[in-house]
């Protein structure tokens, strides 16, 4: 992480979330939390909540929850460091960090200011050199004016083996850091490209971070280059292709805007949409789609829309593409290109058509489908059942069956074929697949059960906001729900709440954190008019108690008809404790209190 120990921590005690969240939103007390409208989706009665005490705040409506820091990532689009110092800067906190990430942070600023240099330097290059004159003219071929290149900060890199690395005296750690180039075979500092179109690659901070270069297509008389059209930056300490977007650093407020972006295979691209007035496009590196780039391309926005030329918009990874559709709530969409265009062409000739293919981009399954279908034969029975076996194996990937039975309806009609005699065939399709499936985890659409039982939610309400009322008086047993036990046991360390959730998710509780997430930023049922708030809580331990006990006894009858433990002994037990339940609440309440619960502890440890 890079920060020394005790420092983020240091940022949150010292970050006043309501003033954060208040430049977003207005916020008014409501008892002793805040309220107001969500800032993360349009609603009319406020149903977002700020515990200012634990720093935490959830939305009833999106479910959107974190602390300051992810606020501050959520809404400002930035990494985690990124908002920690954001946060520190504004609490007047000077960042102190480990000894080992000291060297490597510097390290990174070294190669970030080397990279900043380069960029500047092929750009003026572009600019101003002569030898840049055919590429100029080729920018200027393909529709880019000074505008667009100095909007994209375009260079040139000169056909000299070392060029660059000389004129800004850059060490052969600069160059292997950065990408830039490197030490040859003789022991000399080499540039990396050369005879290139520059196209620099910023990550969403706007640090240059990269760099693809592009030959020159040959002019006329001349012999085509034997080498690759583009050359891309390796991996680096700032740089990692999975992860980066090209042109997101653009992109990014009008993908917000709009909730959408779009995702390119190319350079050119991008700055195709971007002149056609499609401000939300960005292109992965010279590597293919990847969960990382979806994750972030999702953090911005909720839509996402393939541009990729007919063929290889057919080429993604079918089963990543759903899986990351479920896995991150979000729409994967495909745009719809003339026959034998890429984006590129397409937009520099019809910018007006660009944007409707993008309005008009459909359902990843339904692009598949249709490029199988529109290129079958359907003039015989046999032609059709071939097509019919195509189109199966096509839906027979997506996940959700109910997704696929509509989909079978359209092979069924194209294919001139009755539903049900496709049905058991897609059956089959998704018995044995052609590539192996994957396992999505079901999307929950209903209010879990976990917190349906009151009294175990309550008591965990309680333990966030008033812990001295149930010091000493809970036990994870008497917690019956498994997720509510989890997130007792979590609250049990006596971490702050946001470590607990933290916590929680790292270790795939998920549930147990959500219902954390839930009860932090809600208030503690109060007690009936005339009661006390100890009397309350003696009832809800009893509540609890009574469940937890009636779930034990309930064992020891299993165990009894299994054979486990004897009638005699068993019997003896149940009599037992129910003698204690019936005490439960009386003037031996607080003692009967402790031997249940020593009981149910002693039971778990048998277990």
């Amino acid at each position: 992480m890079g920060l020394a120990d005790g420092e983020i921590e240091r940022v949150r005690v010292a970050t006043d979330i309501v003033a954060i969240i208040s430049e977003r939103t207005a916020l008014k007390r409501s008892g002793t939390r805040w309220s107001g409208l969500c800032p993360f989706h349009t609603e009319r009665t406020g149903s977002f909540s700020v515990n200012a005490t634990e720093g935490f705040y959830y939305c009833f409506g999106c479910h959107a929850k974190g602390d300051a820091i992810t606020f501050v990532r959520e809404t400002q689009h930035l990494d985690f460091i990124e908002a920690v110092e954001y946060l520190a800067t504004r609490a007047g906190i000077e960042l102190q960090h480990d000894e080992q990430s000291g060297a490597a942070r510097q390290e990174r600023k070294t190669f970030l200011a080397a990279m900043e240099r380069a960029v500047e330097w092929y750009h003026q290059q572009l600019l101003t050199s002569p030898e840049a004159g055919p590429a100029r003219n080729y920018l200027r071929s393909r529709g880019y004016d000074g505008d667009v290149v100095r909007e994209f900060r375009l260079g040139w890199a000169p056909e000299g083996w070392d060029v660059m690395t000389k004129a800004l005296g850059l060490s052969a750690k600069e160059l292997e850091g950065t990408g830039l180039g490197f030490v040859n075979s003789r022991g000399n500092r080499q540039d990396a490209l050369r005879g290139r179109i520059i196209f620099p690659i910023f990550d969403t901070s706007h640090h240059a971070i990269a760099v693809g270069g592009r030959i020159l297509p040959p002019g006329p008389g001349e012999a085509a280059r034997e080498e690759a059209k583009y050359k891309n930056s390796p991996e680096t300490p700032i740089y990692s292709k999975r992860r980066t977007l090209y042109a997101l650093n653009w992109a990014k407020e009008e993908v917000v805007k709009t909730g959408e972006i779009i995702v390119c295979e190319g350079y050119t691209d991008v700055i195709a949409f971007f002149r056609a007035g499609l401000r939300r496009a960005v292109a992965t590196c010279g590597t293919a789609l990847s969960e990382d780039h979806f994750r972030t391309m999702r953090n911005f926005a909720p839509r996402i829309v393939l541009a990729y030329d007919g063929d290889s918009a057919g080429q993604n990874a079918a089963a990543s593409v759903y899986q990351w559709e479920q896995q991150f709530d979000a729409e994967v969409v495909v745009a719809k290109f003339p026959p034998g265009s890429d984006p590129a062409e397409f937009a520099q000739n019809d910018p007006a058509g660009l944007a409707e293919a993008v309005s008009n981009a459909v359902p990843f399954l339904q692009f598949r489908l249709e490029r199988v279908l529109d290129s079958s034969n359907f003039s015989t029975p046999e032609s059709r059942a071939r097509a019919a076996e195509a189109a199966l194996a096509v839906v027979a990937e997506h996940p959700s069956d109910l997704v696929r039975d509509q989909y079978l309806q359209v092979v069924a009609d194209r294919c001139r074929m009755e539903v049900e005699a496709l049905r058991p065939r897609l059956s089959r399709q998704r018995a044995n697949p052609r590539s192996a499936s994957v396992d999505v985890a079901p999307v929950r659409t209903t209010t879990p059960d976990y917190m349906a039982y009151k009294p175990g939610v309550e008591a965990l309400r309680r333990v966030i906001h008033e812990p001295q009322l149930l010091d000493g008086r809970l036990i994870p047993a008497m917690f019956t729900d498994l997720v509510q036990r989890t997130s007792y046991e979590a609250l049990a360390t006596d971490q702050p709440i946001v470590h607990c959730i933290d916590d929680l998710n790292r270790r795939g509780d998920e549930w147990a954190a959500d219902l954390l997430a839930v009860l932090a930023v809600e208030e503690p049922l109060e007690a009936a008019p005339g009661d006390d708030v100890e009397r309350h809580v003696d009832e809800l331990v009893a509540q609890l108690l009574r469940a937890a006990v009636q779930d034990a006894l309930s064992d020891i009858n299993r165990q009894m008809r299994d054979g486990v433990v004897t009638a005699e002994s068993g019997l003896t037990v149940i009599r037992d404790v129910r003698q204690r339940l019936e005490l439960l609440g009386s003037s031996h309440g607080q003692l009967i209190e402790q031997e249940l619960r020593e009981w149910l502890s002693d039971l778990g440890a048998q277990s």
